[in-house]
């Protein structure tokens, strides 16, 4: 029961994902939560009062003015003291814009603004792709993440518009392994991560590179930073915002990241290496731009160094735990067998490719995680950020 005696105030709002809200209640006290819920009004034209207060065996308060609550005075006050984290799932754009401006006119926007600064606030955003993706409701998440507010990336099917997208409430399974880490920062280990894609230059304005985003290692050094690791994170050329990481590092070359690697590494118990680091750098790099003439343009390359295989090969602590990641597209097992073996890596972890639904510049990747003994583990395609939490879970059980 891995949230046994944990209090959670669980907050819904008025989005059709609110009907999968007993389930939700049921999955928590499964494992041992104590559950209360507050509710918009708006929340309760999806699922029944009746059903929610026979479950939690605690009245759903909807109101804030309601006569029987007025008797303990700050009735919001005790109740944003009692629990040990407040949840809104799913959360709806207005209830997002009302947290963000401190509009506390409903229980749910109430609470989230009486909330201790101390206890967790968990979001997990649900409505159609085309809302969630507006400017006001990404401003506003961007507002509350600021604020340090734990957000669970909404999930990407059908919607109840009929359309597909982005905007799903994620599965019970999701949510909860979400607030388990928040809960459980045991994880007390250093933990360095690669992340983005390198740029090899050829003059001052062109170079070599791919179209890795970084957005897989900035997942993991999210949720490896949420239970509780101390996290290096040394970053090639991403567009992201800065995730939390104790120590962050900037790169651009494939040299650059070498050189950092190597001199972070001493004092790491895990290494994770997802960056995409170019294979190939020119030979020789020309100052200034080259001009463009009649004639054709052969540049000469030369191979960077394999840092994977280098820490592998030369590390003397073999305590350390190395993860390596493999792109493939085809016979994906065979070639991950294979770099697995080459690189001498503890565990790797195979992205495979299919089309725009998985890989580079996708939210979500399709992964394999392979270890040295020769267990291999197939995932189902999923957000980057359900990836990351996948790879904790198999780190912090130290077998797959």
């Amino acid at each position: 029961m891995t949230l046994k005696n944990k209090k959670i105030l669980l907050g819904i709002t008025g989005s059709i994902a609110t009907y999968k809200v007993p389930t939700l209640v049921r999955d928590l006290q499964k494992r041992g939560a104590d559950v209360r819920i507050v509710a918009t009004p708006a929340s309760l034209k999806f699922v029944s009062k009746l059903v929610l207060s026979n479950l939690t065996h605690n009245e759903i308060i909807y109101d804030i003015f309601a006569d029987n609550l007025q008797q303990k005075g700050a009735w919001h006050i005790e109740l944003a003291n009692w629990c040990d984290l407040m949840l809104i799932a799913p959360c709806s754009a207005t209830t997002l814009s009302k947290i963000a401006t401190g509009n506390a006119d409903n229980p749910v926007s109430c609470l989230a603004l009486a909330l201790p600064l101390e206890k967790p606030l968990v979001i997990a955003p649900a409505m159609d792709s085309v809302m969630y993706e507006n400017t006001a409701t990404q401003t506003n998440i961007d507002i509350l993440k600021n604020r340090k507010i734990n957000f669970i990336e909404p999930a990407t099917g059908f919607l109840a518009s009929g359309l597909e997208g982005k905007g799903r409430l994620p599965e019970n399974d999701v949510i909860i392994l979400h607030i388990e880490n928040i809960f459980d920062k045991s994880f007390d280990f250093n933990v360095l991560i690669t992340a983005g894609g390198t740029r090899e230059k050829i003059d001052d304005v062109r170079f070599i590179s791919n179209y890795s985003t970084g957005k897989m290692g900035y997942a993991i050094a999210e949720v490896a930073s949420s239970i509780g690791a101390n996290v290096t994170l040394i970053s090639a050329n991403v567009s992201l915002k800065k995730p939390d990481a104790n120590k962050f590092i900037k790169v651009e070359s494939a040299d650059e990241m070498f050189e950092a690697t190597k001199k972070y590494y001493a004092n790491q118990d895990i290494i994770i290496m997802t960056a995409a680091v170019s294979d190939y750098t020119p030979e020789n790099y020309i100052a200034g731009k080259i001009k463009k003439n009649d004639n054709d343009l052969t540049i000469k390359l030369k191979r960077t160094e394999d840092i994977l295989k280098c820490l592998c090969e030369n590390r003397k602590d073999r305590n350390k735990i190395i993860v390596g990641f493999a792109l493939e597209a085809n016979n994906e097992i065979e070639f991950a067998k294979n770099k697995l073996a080459e690189k001498k890596c503890d565990l790797l972890v195979l992205n495979s490719v299919y089309g725009d639904k998985s890989g580079f510049e996708s939210d979500f990747n399709t992964i394999t995680i392979l270890d040295k003994n020769g267990k291999i583990i197939n995932y189902e395609p999923m957000p980057k950020i359900d990836c990351a939490r996948v790879l904790m879970d198999v780190l912090k059980s130290g077998q797959l």
